[in-house]
């Protein structure tokens, strides 16, 4: 699958083209989700968003290249990983139009696809299952009460496989970009992540548990994102995360990544904005949450990642 849009950047209609589709696995991934159908591609709301490009059954993960469409990279890669709950991928303003805004200041970006839960094939059925399941969750949990791990707002056990399998794909993409560097023109050691609710757990897993390779040169978690616990690596990444307070869901626990991260000496940033809700990403709502896109780009500047 390819995708083209036109994206507006300082009143500037720039058409961004995919610069090749990788497969994170010719030879089949190397665990399988239960269930998961053909691909789906859909439009609908999602988060702040009422109408959004989205993936469900996803099963053949890859990496979509987005290059500076004037020809000259800056050195830092950021892999793109879209949220979704494991179950879809919020394709367009957690994916799409972040690696066209990267790419437009500098950065080759890197549209992770990574492999979800499988959902109903026919739209109908999987808009009813997510009503059902939106339903059980206790929105009312606030303060002291707000929810402080994933697994107390859904259980462990209904997203635990997914999870892992995403991981994996964030870390083979990781090495991809890597290997490859000199063919984009970019450092190997300035590879970093960006990830969106479930894209940003997946991003905070890879750079926790980055197996026999070093964790990403820096890791962006937004509105997500949790250590469950486990010990910082002595070489764990900058990291930088933002969450708005009305964020019912993730508030609390980015909170808690945050803390995690300081308590082991780790630098980290933390942005809270007074409202946004959960999934803002490159939506505009005309409140200060819009510009945590420049923020971020500040914090990389700060670090050399420019």
């Amino acid at each position: 699958m390819s995708y083209e849009r036109n994206f507006q950047i300082s009143e500037t209609a720039v058409t961004f083209q995919p610069g090749g589709i990788i497969p994170l696995w010719p030879d089949g991934p190397p665990t399988t989700l239960n269930g998961v159908g053909p691909e789906v591609e859909y439009r609908g709301p999602v988060g702040t968003v009422g109408d959004a490009l989205m993936l469900r059954n996803v099963s053949n993960p890859t990496l979509t290249v987005y290059r500076p469409p004037n020809g000259k990279p800056n050195g830092t890669a950021v892999i793109v990983c879209p949220g979704g709950g494991w179950r879809i991928l919020a394709w367009e303003h957690e994916g799409l139009d972040v690696a066209h805004w990267l790419a437009a200041h500098g950065y080759t970006a890197f549209l992770l696809k990574y492999r979800v839960r499988g959902t109903p094939v026919a739209q109908a059925d999987y808009d009813a299952e997510m009503a059902q399941m939106a339903a059980l969750i206790d929105s009312t949990r606030k303060g002291k009460t707000a929810f402080r791990a994933m697994s107390d707002i859904v259980p462990a056990k209904f997203f635990s496989d997914a999870r892992a399998a995403a991981a994996d794909d964030g870390r083979r993409a990781l090495a991809i970009v890597r290997e490859r560097a000199k063919e984009w023109d970019l450092d190997s050691a300035k590879v970093g992540m960006i990830g969106f609710s479930a894209g940003a757990f997946l991003v905070v897993d890879v750079a926790v548990d980055p197996r026999t390779a070093p964790p990403p040169a820096f890791v962006a978690a937004i509105y997500g994102g949790e250590t469950l616990g486990r010990p910082l690596p002595k070489d764990a990444p900058p990291l930088f995360t933002c969450i708005a307070q009305d964020d019912v869901l993730l508030y609390r626990v980015t909170e808690g990544l945050y803390s995690d991260w300081t308590d082991a000496g780790r630098s980290a940033e933390l942005h809270i904005y007074r409202r946004g809700n959960h999934g803002f990403g490159m939506a505009k709502q005309g409140i200060p949450s819009d510009r945590w896109i420049d923020q971020f780009r500040d914090w990389l500047a700060d670090l050399a990642f420019a």
